[in-house]
């Protein structure tokens, strides 16, 4: 399960390390296969046996919706696979750097099945606005916490 939230650096070639606890994941339950597309702004990152559930899902939309097509046009074209080197890194790919806008620092945040790359400061700005306004807590009652 990807946990927790983690900086590390991006360098000019696009290379990162995953976070220790992320490869320990990923050696343990998965291969060394990553699939990454775009999303809200942010990369997600599936280990390959979790992407083939997702592409299940995405293949049943309607073709007849407008929405669902232009969902499945971006989400469907975006994706990469990055395989982790031996040091323990992916190489993103520019057209989903630049799409994140991933510079210098980076934040992997753990989705349980899946984890996210975002740029720092768009990262810290979602995160101000969950904690300063009534989102956290509204999920958080619908969950019973």
């Amino acid at each position: 399960m990807f946990r927790g939230r983690f900086e590390h650096t991006i360098d000019e070639k696009g290379r990162v390390s995953l976070p220790a606890k992320y490869r320990e994941i990923l050696n343990l339950n998965y291969d060394n296969r990553l699939i990454l597309t775009n999303f809200d702004h942010c990369l997600l990152a599936y280990p390959h046996e979790e992407w083939l559930k997702v592409e299940e899902k995405v293949k049943d939309l309607p073709l007849i919706k407008e929405d669902s097509r232009a969902f499945k046009r971006f989400f469907i074209s975006g994706v990469s696979e990055c395989n982790v080197d031996r040091q323990g890194r992916i190489l993103i790919p520019p057209i989903l750097r630049n799409y994140a806008k991933l510079e210098r620092v980076v934040v992997f945040v753990g989705q349980i099945t899946y984890f996210e790359i975002w740029n720092k400061d768009r990262w810290d700005e979602l995160l101000s606005k969950v904690t300063e306004g009534d989102i956290f807590n509204e999920v958080a009652g619908e969950i019973g916490l």
